[in-house]
């Protein structure tokens, strides 16, 4: 990858993730004074003097921890380490340097990585800062005391993070990545598929429901492709929701599916779609998102003649406005049939981004009406003079007619099956939108 990578490192609740927050931009990272919030890495694109580069949010390391999660995060900051040119160590000027620090400090050098150490929550700047010479002690170089919550100090640390990116070298073309987001209920198996695909434990996974609190970006590349696969956190029904961390995280899903090019909507086989798989859905769905439906823990089912097709039309009842959706049976714990969802995957995001020429279109609308003629409403025929396709992402095709109030839904859905039947749209919302021809394009807009 071309741009460096910055991996924040700390024990809980030192601030990270609000020193993160500002450098991104926007509130990416959960905030909470519950040490322990940021379970799993969060990854932004910033930049700092003309530099992009990837910034990484960790949750926070107690070297000590048997606690299963706990112990689990600092695998995950491990990972980050690992994977970073430079490393933010991030420590509370308050506190003063702790056990733990010490630790972390001893970790860190390990690694033989550059290390910017931090000294955050000098509020009161010119008094907290005095306090910053303890610090030394940990034998990694100069401390910088600042303030993330007031972006006080903050600067001078970007500075001393840009002498440490390696040498700029020309950036890969990221307009072929397809960005996949993969949501659906909590514990149906997102980080495990996740897991399986990228060969490494990136997502935190155990038996605990909602274990991954924050979306996470995974970058991918395989002869299929180029990839970013965003894990969600599971959305629970809105009854769940009463932590405000976990409000947080339905908010997070909800963003990631409109940062994504394609939604994998993920199902338990054994409990088939529910009432909040078809509103998980319905939000890829309204956002116009390319949709796979996938089916999870299939090796946990008990097969026979015409199980998978019968299973197929139970789930096309309940989520009946995503017929154009294909499905995939897979089991993310053993690799079933995994592999076959990067074929779907490039399929999909194709059909989202097709563009219909303006002529090719206009031929199968006109096929279409002599098949079908437009509906009349009080003796006023429907007329459709020509279309043109607006956008894509998903493909939006503007229809102009006389009156659009005789545009009727029932003739709507019509044409757009002739349209997946002429163009295929595998996976892919179509959108019309019927004007008058006397419209100002604005209002279309």
């Amino acid at each position: 990858m071309s741009k460096p990578i910055v991996a924040i490192i700390g024990k809980p609740n030192v601030g990270k993730s609000t020193f993160f927050n500002y450098l991104a931009g926007s509130r990416i990272s959960i905030v909470e004074d519950t040490p322990g919030v940021t379970r799993d890495r969060i990854y932004a694109e910033t930049n700092w003097r003309g530099r992009d580069f990837t910034l990484i949010d960790t949750g926070g390391i107690e070297p000590d921890s048997e606690d299963i999660i706990l112990s689990q995060m600092r695998e995950q900051a491990n990972l980050a380490i690992n994977m970073a040119d430079v490393i933010l160590f991030v420590t509370d000027i308050r506190q003063g340097v702790t056990a733990s620090d010490k630790e972390i400090a001893l970790m860190l050098k390990k690694s033989k990585k550059p290390i910017v150490l931090v000294c955050n929550k000098a509020d009161n700047y010119n008094k907290d800062k005095q306090e910053i010479y303890e610090f030394y002690n940990l034998g990694i170089g100069d401390p910088y005391a600042i303030s993330a919550s007031h972006a006080i100090g903050i600067g001078d640390v970007l500075d001393a993070v840009y002498e440490h990116f390696p040498e700029k070298k020309d950036d890969d073309n990221d307009d072929d990545v397809i960005k996949i987001a993969v949501i659906g209920k909590p514990n149906v198996g997102k980080s495990s598929l996740i897991n399986k695909i990228l060969g490494e434990n990136r997502s935190i996974v155990s038996n605990i429901a909602g274990t991954t609190r924050d979306a996470i970006d995974s970058k991918f590349e395989n002869e299929k492709g180029k990839y970013i696969f965003i894990d969600t956190a599971g959305i629970r029904r809105k009854s769940k929701v009463n932590e405000k961390i976990e409000k947080y995280s339905v908010m997070r899903s909800l963003l990631a599916v409109e940062r994504a090019d394609v939604c994998l909507i993920m199902i338990d086989a054994n409990e088939g779609v529910t009432e909040q798989d078809t509103k998980v859905a319905g939000e890829a769905h309204e956002a116009g998102k390319g949709i796979i439906i996938v089916v999870n823990k299939w090796d946990e089912i008990e097969k026979g003649t015409g199980t998978l097709e019968k299973y197929k039309k139970e789930v096309y009842a309940k989520l009946s406005y995503l017929t154009y959706a294909p499905i995939i049976f897979i089991s993310a714990k053993t690799g079933q049939r995994v592999e076959k969802l990067f074929d779907m995957i490039n399929d999909v995001a194709k059909q989202n981004s097709m563009r219909i020429s303006t002529s090719i279109l206009n031929q199968v609308i006109n096929e279409a009406i002599a098949l079908v003629q437009p509906p009349t409403d009080k003796g006023k025929r429907l007329k459709i003079f020509y279309g043109t396709q607006a956008s894509t992402k998903p493909p939006t095709f503007v229809i102009f007619v006389n009156n659009k109030d005789l545009f009727h839904f029932s003739y709507e859905r019509y044409l757009i099956n002739q349209f997946r039947k002429e163009f295929g749209m595998q996976g892919t919302p179509v959108r019309i939108i019927a004007r008058e021809k006397n419209e100002k394009e604005d209002k279309v807009w």
